[in-house]
């Protein structure tokens, strides 16, 4: 009978995982262009959906009407979700003075501790830690996988969305941004 103790498993692990190549993420310079935006015309009205704050309280995005925003449905696990998330981190700085609030819903299993330890670890500041633990928003939303983007007007109306990690930094996506939640 064999008989396998921690240290020996870990050895083992730590063996599987050196065999097996590391994907590379995606780098900075990859993130896609605003140019595959996709202009929600007519803009839409959101469905009923519930997230979570990292307190586990529950909210709509009804309560956020008058504001603009820019949610973004990823987690930790998604490579290109992590390549974006600086670029919304300084979206966040720059819209913020706008009244315009970036909120990235994490679909992780292991909720809010996931999300801190995921922005401790990767110096992200400035966001808040939403979470989307059932997918609740990416059903309602009829959306497949993950990162997706949606700008919501101050209407609370759909404007547009982007499927896919973009380069939310640039000054022409913050102005896009600033133009299409504003409007």
């Amino acid at each position: 009978m064999l008989h396998l103790t921690r240290r020996g498993a870990l050895a083992s692990v730590a063996t599987l995982a050196a065999a097996f190549p590391v994907r590379k993420p995606v780098a900075e310079e990859e993130l896609q262009s605003l140019s595959a935006l996709t202009l929600t015309n007519p803009p839409a009205s959101l469905p009923e959906v519930t997230f979570y704050d990292a307190e586990g309280q529950p909210h709509g995005f009804a309560e956020f009407r008058g504001h603009g925003m820019v949610v973004n449905l990823w987690a930790t696990w998604c490579v290109p979700c992590v390549a974006e998330m600086p670029a919304l981190a300084a979206l966040s700085q720059a819209l913020a003075p706008d009244d315009i609030a970036v909120m990235p819903l994490s679909s992780d299993r292991g909720g809010a501790n996931a999300v801190r330890g995921f922005f401790a670890q990767h110096g992200i500041a400035g966001l808040p830690v939403l979470l989307d633990p059932k997918g609740g928003v990416l059903k309602a939303w009829g959306i497949d996988g993950i990162p997706v983007t949606v700008l919501i007007d101050r209407a609370g109306r759909e404007r547009a969305r982007l499927e896919g990690a973009a380069d939310w930094a640039s000054p022409a996506a913050i102005a896009r941004v600033r133009a299409l939640v504003s409007a």
